[in-house]
């Protein structure tokens, strides 16, 4: 018998119940037409019931093996659709793949799925989505990724299996595999109209577009917020580790159910054998856990948010996406925060709830009601002050370099011209420097970095992009790390977002958001900013391994006293600079706040400042910068 048998044989036993179970209510008498959905104000509206809509929970056999022992594993979802699909209401699918659903939970009041009386059909549902949307003509469908909750196998973090875990489901909603409920039934979905949309934060947020990247038939959209595209980028940066200790291995364990961490044990032996911790540079490991480049192969909309000083998943994530989304010419949406890693239904939330139901009743209900002709673009200036743009980046910005130039005494310049004659400054690489002494007190020489200074601004300047530092550096080691901060000295009160909450306060109140059932309602704490007045705001930075210089694939040791080109890239940015504030490029050599394993070298480091810059995505380019005082 094959697995999946044999769970429908021991679930059909151990619960007296059928797999599908009505809460509450009997349904209205039936018409002589289909129900419809009803769309007032351009979007639909909560006609059909919550606590009498169906729940079922369904496994499908997948097409992978993760935990290598000669069965597929089985992929677990619950279901809720609204009862008039019993009388032939077509409804689109709004669906949560998730890895946390029994460990860590979702969103800020930390849900979890929770089937109260045992009768294997869930009694409470993480987040709002089933409350608002199936009243409104929705199915809503939480599935537990691979090795998770109530599906078989081992989590692989971001690997082939956690990726397909979801496409599981959308093939079945497509007619393309076959579910069963606990009792070994099959159940088909023939209550949808053949458009899906999937959500999540996060982890959820990754899974998405690992599905969207699939081209899976019959996912039209997708909304990731703060997802990793890249996961070499969520535990490296250009050759430097960011995170070690086998932390890919080390997630797949945290989402892993505890009573089957023992067992998955050789899966994430497996992993972490292959993680490349022990040099750091881009192997055949990270290309599965890659989606930027499978973005062509995309036929769905996407709905994109990220938080500009997320220092979980780094803004890079959503930019390298967002770069390649716009190449390929896909349908998209993108929001920008000043927060961390923080959800846009706990930073903007009113806003955030419209524009989803429009978006989902554009795409998944086919409702005129003008999404896409509105400005692609919003991002977040300052607490609760949102602008709207065209496109992102900002149109109008032109890449301008910005030279270092040495100074008298204390920290360096910066100019649109580089300093006439050759020049250099020197510092000692420092594995234990902290990120503060990196960048307060710039005026004051310090031995383990160099500082430079505009002069006070005289009109704003707005850098949106991706800025890119171009060194020529001499080493007296083998190997050493380089890294740079973009730093905005000036006072102003800020979205605090290095402080707890990272940039929100969690409050006692609640607000509520769709209908209720006995056991599930849609209230959920309500948040408001929390802002700081700073002096010093740290805008963007970068770190890189000298050896890798000319390859994140290969590591390539130096000469010791040869000059080297380095180029890279600080995390994309949206930001403005205010007039009589000072523009900070910060040169070190390791960051051991951005990366976990520093360099020990401890080389001594000389910069040429006729050929290193800063290149700023300035928004008027060069005529601003002259504008602004540079």
């Amino acid at each position: 018998m094959s697995r999946i048998g044999r769970l429908f044989r021991m679930a059909a036993a151990l619960l007296p119940v059928a797999a599908v179970a009505v809460v509450g209510g009997t349904g209205p008498a039936a018409a002589a037409a289909a129900p419809e959905i009803v769309v007032s104000g351009g979007v639909t509206q909560p006609v059909f019931g919550y606590a009498d809509a169906i729940r079922e929970r369904l496994f499908i056999d997948s097409t992978f093996d993760s935990d290598q022992d000669g069965l597929r594993d089985i992929i677990a979802f619950d279901v809720m659709r609204p009862r008039a699909t019993l009388d032939g209401l077509k409804v689109p699918v709004v669906m949560d793949a998730s890895p946390y659903y029994s460990t860590l939970c979702r969103g800020n009041d930390s849900e979890c799925k929770v089937d109260i009386d045992g009768d294997g059909l869930l009694d409470k549902w993480p987040l709002f989505y089933d409350n608002y949307f199936v009243p409104r003509g929705y199915a809503v469908i939480l599935l537990d990724m691979v090795g998770t909750n109530n599906s078989t196998g081992c989590p692989t973090t971001n690997a082939n299996e956690d990726n397909l875990s979801a496409k599981q489901a959308i093939n079945w909603l497509g007619g393309r595999a076959t579910a069963r409920n606990a009792a070994g039934e099959v159940v088909k979905a023939d209550w949808h109209n053949g458009k899906s949309a999937m959500i999540g934060k996060s982890y959820d947020g990754s899974l998405a577009m690992a599905t969207a990247v699939t081209g899976v038939k019959g996912l039209t959209t997708v909304v990731p917020i703060s997802g990793p595209t890249e996961y070499y980028d969520y535990v490296r940066s250009n050759g430097v580790i960011t995170r070690g200790n086998s932390y890919v291995a080390s997630l797949a364990n945290t989402v892993t159910n505890p009573a089957r961490r023992d067992y998955c044990r050789p899966t994430r032996d497996r992993i972490a054998a292959a993680d490349g911790d022990e040099h750091g540079d881009y192997t055949a490991f990270w290309n599965e856990r890659s989606y930027v480049k499978k973005v062509p192969n995309m036929t769905a909309s996407v709905l994109l948010y990220h938080g500009l000083n997320d220092d979980n998943v780094r803004p890079d994530h959503f930019s390298k996406f967002w770069y390649a989304l716009a190449e390929n010419d896909v349908p998209r949406k993108l929001w920008l925060s000043q927060e961390g890693h923080v959800d846009p239904f706990d930073s903007r939330r009113a806003v955030w709830v419209s524009t989803l139901h429009r978006w989902f009743d554009y795409w998944l209900h086919g409702v005129a009601n003008g999404i896409m002709d509105e400005p692609r673009v919003d991002i977040e200036r300052s607490a609760d002050v949102w602008e709207t743009y065209a496109d992102w980046p900002v149109p109008g910005k032109a890449d301008t370099e910005v030279f270092l130039r040495p100074g008298a005494g204390g920290a360096g310049g910066l100019k649109l011209v580089p300093v006439a004659s050759p020049s250099s400054q020197s510092f000692v690489d420092s594995p234990t420097q902290s990120q503060n002494t990196m960048i307060l007190n710039p005026d004051v020489v310090q031995p383990n970095r160099l500082a430079y200074l505009s002069a006070p601004l005289t009109a704003p300047l707005h850098i949106s992009g991706t800025p890119v530092v171009r060194l020529r550096v001499t080493a007296d080691q083998t190997d050493t790390n380089l890294g740079a901060i973009l730093v905005d000295y000036g006072a102003a009160e800020r979205v605090n977002h290095r402080a707890s909450g990272e940039g929100i306060i969690t409050l006692d109140t609640q607000d509520c958001w769709g209908e209720t059932s006995p056991t599930d309602d849609p209230c959920y704490r309500q948040t408001q900013k929390r802002v700081a007045t700073s002096d010093v705001e740290l805008v963007t930075k970068g770190i890189m391994d000298a050896q890798n210089r000319q390859s994140i694939r290969v590591a390539v040791p130096l000469v010791p006293g040869q000059a080297y080109n380095y180029s890279f890239p600080l995390l994309p940015e949206d930001y403005v600079f205010a007039p009589g504030h000072r523009i900070g490029v910060i040169i070190v050599g390791s960051y051991p706040q951005y990366s976990s394993q520093a360099d020990q070298t401890r080389a001594n480091l000389n910069v040429a400042l006729k050929t290193s810059n800063i290149v700023l995505p300035v928004v008027g380019g060069t005529a601003a910068a002259h504008a602004a005082g540079l």
